[in-house]
């Protein structure tokens, strides 16, 4: 386990405990990784930024920082820490700027970047066709849905069609909510109670307290919580499934398309470089790699 996951324990442990944190105030800028130490800055990216980016010499990208181990709060409860914050580290070296990842509302973080208060979100968003609506996305990681039981599972849930007749947990905006809302559909007159909460901390919360039989979570986060020996006395993977899997992507404002592509090419510097596989290494997501750097998929 490494020092970096280990902190992650000690935050969703302070998480469980605490019903979540919902603090929006900037976090200290990540750095000092052995990963990234070699990346330089690629005049020409750093040339090609937006002239307000090269001027204030940072990038502020909004999350919700109760995912581990994609982002979340150090032990300190300021620091934001995970794959993702590592990940804006090192673009940022490669773009010349520094990163800054910022606590906000997942549920209104595309409005906030359409409104221009941040350049972008950087917080485990999948890549939906609803959403390109409003943003478009530098694809960085690909991966499905799991259930997420409380440990023993007592529910006998082993599938989606499971939930049916019973209550789930969901953040608030998430692809996972799409899901759930589809599923009530096809339960029928079974129906399916769905609690969507403002962070997932708080869906956490709401499955150690048996309040909802189960809660849909990406895959990594839903994995670790249940593996990691600090929370895996309360949760578990109903199975081995992952459901839809889809891409995950930096929100970008449409109408911000020289900021979308400096971020595309960063990230394809950092693949061709062997700096993003150590990455996903160091927070155990090699197999949510993805082969190349895309925009909406492509």
């Amino acid at each position: 386990m490494t020092l970096r996951r280990s902190i992650v324990v000690l935050g969703i442990a302070a998480l469980l405990g605490a019903g979540g944190c919902t603090r929006a105030e900037p976090a200290a800028e990540g750095g000092g990784l052995d990963e990234v130490a070699s990346v330089t800055k690629d005049d020409a990216l750093h040339a090609r930024l937006p002239e307000q980016v090269r001027a204030k010499g940072f990038l502020r990208l909004v999350t919700d920082a109760s995912y581990a181990p994609m982002e979340y709060f150090a032990a300190d409860g300021r620091t934001i820490i995970g794959f993702e914050p590592d990940l804006a580290v090192a673009l940022g070296q490669v773009l010349g700027v520094r990163t800054e990842m910022v606590m906000g509302s997942f549920s209104t973080a595309l409005d906030d970047v359409g409104a221009g208060v941040y350049d972008g979100v950087l917080s485990s968003m999948t890549d939906t066709e609803e959403r390109r609506a409003k943003a478009d996305f530098v694809n960085y990681l690909s991966t499905g849905t799991s259930i997420l039981v409380q440990r023993g599972n007592p529910g006998s849930i082993t599938e989606l069609a499971d939930l049916c007749g019973r209550s789930a947990a969901t953040e608030q905006g998430t692809f996972q909510e799409e899901m759930l809302i589809r599923l009530r559909t096809e339960c029928g007159d079974r129906g399916l109670t769905i609690r969507s909460v403002a962070t997932n901390a708080d869906v956490l919360v709401e499955l150690r307290t048996g309040r909802v039989a189960a809660v849909l979570q990406d895959y990594p986060p839903a994995s670790f919580v249940a593996t990691d020996e600090r929370t895996s006395a309360f949760f578990q993977l109903a199975s081995d499934h992952q459901y839809e899997r889809v891409l995950f992507g930096i929100a970008v404002a449409k109408d911000n398309t020289a900021l979308r592509d400096c971020l595309r090419d960063a990230l394809q510097r950092l693949i061709d470089s062997g700096v993003y596989a150590d990455l996903l290494a160091r927070w155990e997501l090699s197999a949510s790699r993805v082969p190349a750097a895309m925009v909406n998929g492509a």
